[in-house]
């Protein structure tokens, strides 16, 4: 199972943009899946539904900086050049999307209130799959050619 599906399959389990991104990645990572799940549970509907920036963006970063970020106070080139792959990963998106913000990708969507029910309803209005789907498989293609 790719990434891609891997993403979209637990978006579709009832997982946040954000969860499924990183979910997908998690194994690779070391990472325990509870810790991730907890880790990436705010930044669904764009930071707490406040529409800012996407949840699947918000996923990607994160695996983006286990793999390549750094750990210390740090003001030089590691921080330089994890910030460079990190907008490289953002044009990629909004190339292929439009925008990285989640307000912008799902216009109309409610900001703040109660998160909506998963039904079948839900998933035909929402193209936030697809989104979760595209940003696993850049960044997967990301990490295949920058080893």
């Amino acid at each position: 199972m790719t990434h891609e599906e891997k993403a979209k399959a637990l978006f579709c389990e009832g997982y946040n943009c954000s969860q499924a991104v990183l979910g997908a990645f998690c194994e690779e990572l070391g990472l325990p899946f509870d810790t991730a799940m907890k880790l990436a549970s705010s930044f669904g509907g764009g930071m707490g539904r406040m529409r800012e920036v996407c949840g699947a963006c918000s996923g990607m970063f994160m695996v983006a900086g286990l793999l390549y970020g750094y750990s210390s106070p740090e003001t030089g080139a590691p921080k330089a050049e994890l910030y460079s792959r990190i907008r490289e990963l953002a044009d990629r998106f909004r190339e292929e999307n439009g925008s990285i913000v989640c307000r912008e990708l799902l216009e109309g969507a409610t900001v703040g209130g109660t998160p909506e029910a998963r039904t079948e309803h839900y998933y035909k209005k929402r193209p936030c799959g697809d989104y979760v789907g595209c940003a696993a498989a850049i960044l997967e293609e990301y990490i295949r050619t920058h080893q």
